[in-house]
């Protein structure tokens, strides 16, 4: 069979970078099925993007699809035909088969005579199939934002400008949406939109392209970018600020990258520094520059995509919109420093957080009651919460929020610097540095991999804060699911969690969650509204958060299932559990529990053990070392020392055989019996302290 390599190149108006990554992987994977359905085959497929075409090519595709006979058997010859005419099965056989009462024949199958039809496949042309990939995928893919620009129904992401479709060195024919497919792609925007470049052939592709100042290969054109990043400042004390995320939009920006050193006023410098890298960075997608101590300096690099024999006038003009940008946050930042931070915080009562949970103000003065809440029930071992601790979490409290309504980040240009803007301007007014430093703080973690707050003050009002985000928008009727959660509730739960967690605070986390609640109670329909969701939410949370340390799932359920309210404790049992599965005697202890739970599963109800009931040997010793058990469990339980519980309920497991091994549980004698069962409900009582060993599943050895 003859084999050949396809080409596909759309081209469009530039795409906004933050659409092409996805888009791409659409289309990849949207290709590689296609291909896999029309049972095509190929050597090796290669993509290709910049902002103005998406590309693919295939190599060594077979020009078409292999004949096939495809042989389908139907019911029994008993079935298939009612007095030598078809029945409705036999029927219903040949319509799903597509096929005529002329291609029956009868099979000889193991299970007796059928019918069966026998077709002869012939394979489609490889060109016809690409035309119809093609046309399918541009009407299947979706961006965030799509556009329509003629009278068709069609959309797309920007308007479509022109097809490629090559088959070898010839154009398959192909026509979609008022645009012909042709050999002729375009180079660089710069070189002017009209012009085009003829490709005789496949593996002229990007050669051409090259000559045209389009580098189409993304992993290349992203490595060019870094090398010439990394050659700036070879023989320099000063470097690039790392920046992945800002390097993969550039990538998606530029068709032909040029790095270029430019500068800003250096007086701009008194500016604090994430003012002047998100200005950079974000604003104008600029990489900032600091010296090798880390200090930012004077400098930015910007990546053109025009031509580089322009590039001086490029990077004037530049420096000119830099300038401009920098001028405006200078104003935002000196005119908002005239007032404390302070006085800022009044102003908040214009600010809505949510419509049925109120303004900002109201929050603030919610997460200041929370606050205080936390810090009278917070233990932390070895360490009691002084005063200072506790006005300095109050003080951040009642500051915290101030700075989302200055000029800074009314103007929404900055929104990304909330809390940071808030530090710096709390830090201006006098405050103290720990109270400033938890403003910042107390808006982490802000995503999974983010840091957690260092302060003490920082932690306590991310904690109040967070937790009246989820208790209020989900008592409020707005509940997360797994593709809808808007108000990154998710997010938050996960990072009072973690955050609980790091610090080592034993908190009942219940008792936190309704204190939320009775401060929302008069925005609730209900005085309770959802608390139970939100308890289970954090369970479901915290569940979460134990795998993503490693540990096993049976163990979650069974230390979850207890009791989840001390997220420290829940970690701390879990781990024990986990690492006593290793022990050889584990499969007693187990065994033990099961022995049991099972017994008394059914029984709802027991009656109080009678120590003068207990008559056999064996049930008064049990009896007895439960005794001695129950205070040591006691004790081990204060100190958290889980290991050692697990080894004291192995050595009851030697009293519990000998208890079911001699003594009748079901004994005839109803009072003995209820007061059996008490005495195992007592065990289990005992051991479900700690963890539902029934939960836990037991490896079969091979």
């Amino acid at each position: 069979m003859i084999k050949k390599d396809i080409l596909i190149e759309i081209g469009v108006e530039d795409i906004p970078a933050v659409f092409i990554a996805n888009a791409q992987k659409f289309i990849t994977n949207f290709i590689q099925k296609e291909l896999k359905a029309n049972k095509l085959t190929y050597e090796a497929i290669r993509y290709f993007s910049t902002p103005r075409r998406f590309a693919v090519i295939i190599k060594s595709l077979p020009d078409k699809q292999q004949d096939e006979i495809i042989e389908k058997v139907g019911p029994s010859l008993e079935i298939a035909y009612r007095d030598d005419e078809l029945s409705k099965a036999g029927e219903g056989f040949l319509r799903g088969a597509k096929a005529l009462v002329s291609d029956i024949f009868i099979k000889e199958t193991s299970k007796g005579k059928k019918i069966a039809i026998r077709k002869n496949i012939i394979g489609k042309p490889t060109e016809e199939i690409i035309k119809n990939i093609v046309e399918s995928l541009l009407k299947s893919i979706s961006f965030p934002k799509s556009m329509r620009w003629n009278s068709t129904d069609f959309y797309f992401a920007r308007p479509l400008r022109w097809i490629v479709m090559l088959s070898d060195d010839k154009v398959i024919p192909f026509k979609f949406n008022g645009l012909e497919n042709s050999r002729e792609t375009r180079g660089n925007r710069f070189l002017g939109l009209d012009k085009k470049i003829s490709l005789k052939e496949i593996d002229d592709y990007e050669i051409e392209l090259e000559k045209a100042f389009v580098i189409p290969d993304r992993a290349k054109r992203k490595s060019i970018i870094e090398n010439q990043l990394k050659s700036l400042f070879n023989d320099s004390n000063e470097e690039i600020i790392p920046n992945e995320r800002l390097l993969d939009i550039i990538t998606d920006i530029v068709e032909y990258p040029t790095t270029t050193i430019a500068n800003f006023s250096e007086p701009f410098l008194t500016l604090p520094d994430k003012i002047i890298i998100l200005t950079l960075s974000e604003h104008q997608k600029y990489f900032a520059v600091q010296d090798k101590n880390g200090k930012l300096v004077n400098k930015f690099v910007f990546i053109s995509n025009g031509n580089p024999v322009f590039s001086e006038l490029i990077k004037s003009g530049n420096e000119k919109v830099i300038s401009a940008r920098l001028n405006d946050a200078e104003f935002f930042y000196k005119e908002d420093l005239k007032l404390p931070l302070e006085k800022y915080v009044p102003k908040l009562s214009d600010v809505l957080f949510e419509a049925s949970l109120g303004n900002l103000l109201e929050k603030v003065n919610r997460i200041e009651k929370s606050v205080e809440f936390l810090t009278n029930s917070i233990e932390i071992k070895d360490h009691k919460i002084n005063s200072q601790e506790k006005i300095n979490c109050l003080r951040a409290a009642k500051l915290a929020k101030a700075d989302l309504i200055t000029l800074m980040l009314n103007e929404k240009e900055f929104t990304k610097l909330q809390g940071y803007i808030g530090m710096k301007y709390a830090l201006a007014s006098g405050e103290n540095p720990n109270v400033a430093t938890a403003i910042y703080e107390h808006y982490l973690p802000r995503g999974q991999n983010d840091d957690l707050p260092s302060t003490f003050a920082g932690s306590i009002v991310a904690l109040a804060d967070k937790m009246d985000t989820v208790c209020g928008i989900i008592g409020i009727d707005k509940l997360p699911t797994g593709s809808n959660d808007p108000f990154a509730l998710r997010r938050a739960t996960n990072g009072i969690i973690q955050i609980i967690f790091s610090n080592k605070f034993n908190l009942d986390l219940e008792l936190f969650i309704k204190n939320t609640f009775t401060l929302l109670e008069s925005k609730f329909p209900k005085k309770d509204n959802n608390l139970d969701f939100v308890i289970n939410y954090f369970k479901q949370r915290i569940a979460w958060f134990l795998e993503q340390n490693e540990i096993q799932q049976d163990v979650i359920q069974s230390v979850i299932h207890i009791k989840f309210k001390n997220v420290l404790d829940v970690y701390q049992r879990a781990s024990a559990l986990q690492e006593y599965k290793t022990h050889t005697d584990f499969i007693k202890l187990i065994t033990g529990f099961k022995r049991v739970s099972n017994i008394i599963r059914e029984v709802k109800e027991f009656q109080d053990l009678k120590v003068d009931l207990l008559q056999e040997k064996d049930e008064i010793e049990l009896y007895q070392q439960l005794e001695i058990l129950f205070d040591k469990v006691k004790q081990y339980l204060n100190k958290k020392d889980y290991s050692l519980i697990f080894a004291e309920f192995v050595n009851l497991n030697e009293y519990i055989d000998n208890f079911f091994d001699n003594v009748l549980v079901n004994t005839e004698n109803k009072n003995l019996k209820n007061n059996r069962y008490s005495l195992l409900n007592h065990i289990r009582k005992i051991f479900l302290s700690v963890a539902d060993l029934a939960l836990i599943v037991l490896e079969e050895k091979r």
